[in-house]
């Protein structure tokens, strides 16, 4: 009977025992995944090779930006084992990114600005370079956000001022001088600092303002503490911003800190656009590029609900980007995925749609039309209309 009795309070430590260690392994916050260790204990250049197969490298923004948050949801949501992994890297800015997608090794994709291509030819920085690029997909429209003293009121107020830019090679100087050029006004004095650092100055009055181009809310702007001295300054859609930006609004849900509650503020904005170097079809970084895109394309829907950032309900898969080629894998699975109703048309068949629905419509010249067809675009971004749903 003693022996029993031992025998049985030694199976129950056993058990407890079991218990405790299983308890131990499921809570153990230093725990390392199983493929990890293999990596470590057994690592040959077998496994070198393996790991860099289906890893995508992705060039986002500067710290605080948008494209940095928008290569941290990609990599959390389409991060699949050995199967698929998303590097998102830190990036400095659209200049930058362009010509790491061009000639940094290791590079697939980058998020860069529809503009800054435009801006490199037209300064006759390079030529034919839109030819050497794809897009997977048109992301979100940016806002240009303009800080500045309640003094000044609108974007001309501003000619020939202490303008803070950001740093050279990004793309808020981009979009700040095209503007600028657009509309006759005076740059000279425009200042490449990094943004806190700009806030800081224009706060001391060594600015007249700060110029922040990024998808709304950006983190530096909402981050401003405002004493009541500032203000977000109206940017007006004038026609010659036309061609290349579209028109947008800020308001005090965006802003509170610098908008009063209940109003708004016009602004523009322009396209970022999710790159990559036009690789022929028979390539590995091609291989690696279709893995990226069924996989994001696939799981699309669900970046657009939270955790993730507001702006993706912006993203419509099967927008167009004018003057731009797309890659072709994306243009195959768009087209052998079919979409539920009006979010299978693209944004201008329901443009067409519309005009079409409106008499008064007739008279609009093509000008205009081109114009109108911004507005509309503008418009359904902010609704969050036109986004393309899978069956």
């Amino acid at each position: 009977m003693k022996r029993f009795s031992r025998l049985a309070a030694l199976a129950a430590i056993m058990v407890i025992g079991s218990f405790n260690a299983q308890a131990a392994e499921e809570y153990d916050p230093a725990k390392v995944s199983d493929s990890l260790k293999s990596i470590f204990q057994f690592g040959s250049a077998q496994t070198k090779q393996a790991l860099n197969a289906n890893t995508v490298t992705l060039i986002t923004g500067t710290i605080g930006g948008t494209y940095v948050q928008f290569g941290a949801d990609l990599s959390s949501m389409l991060d699949d084992g050995n199967k698929l992994r998303v590097l998102p890297i830190v990036g400095r800015g659209s200049v930058q990114s362009i010509a790491d997608i061009l000639f940094l090794q290791g590079v697939d994709l980058g998020v860069v600005r529809a503009d800054t291509l435009d801006y490199l030819e037209r300064k006759g920085f390079a030529h034919d370079i839109k030819k050497q690029f794809t897009y997977v997909t048109k992301l979100y429209n940016e806002e240009m956000q303009v800080i500045a003293p309640l003094a000044v009121r609108n974007l001309r107020d501003l000619d020939g001022k202490r303008v803070s830019v950001d740093l050279p090679d990004g793309g808020t100087f981009v979009t700040a001088l095209t503007t600028f050029e657009r509309l006759g006004l005076n740059a000279s004095n425009f200042r490449y600092i990094e943004q806190r650092i700009a806030m800081e100055k224009l706060k001391k009055g060594e600015l007249d303002a700060v110029i922040v181009v990024g998808g709304k809310p950006y983190k530096s702007v909402t981050n401003f503490v405002n004493d009541g001295r500032f203000h977000l300054v109206n940017v007006d859609y004038e026609r010659p911003l036309q061609a290349d930006y579209l028109p947008a609004t800020l308001t005090s849900k965006d802003y509170p800190n610098l908008i009063a509650d209940g109003d708004k503020v016009d602004t523009i904005a322009v396209p970022a656009v999710l790159a990559a170097y036009n690789w022929a079809p028979n390539t590995d970084r091609y291989r690696k590029l279709t893995l990226f895109v069924d996989a994001f394309f696939t799981k699309f829907p669900a970046l657009q609900n939270p955790p993730f950032h507001p702006k993706w309900k912006e993203v419509s898969l099967s927008a167009p980007l004018a003057g731009w080629q797309r890659l072709p894998v994306a243009t195959k699975w768009l087209e052998s995925h079919s979409m539920e109703g009006t979010a299978g048309a693209t944004t201008r068949d329901r443009f067409d749609d519309f005009l079409n629905k409106n008499a008064s419509a007739k008279s609009v010249s093509d000008a205009d039309r081109e114009t109108l067809f911004k507005q509309f675009q503008a418009w359904e971004a902010e609704k969050g209309g036109g986004r393309a749903r899978q069956r």
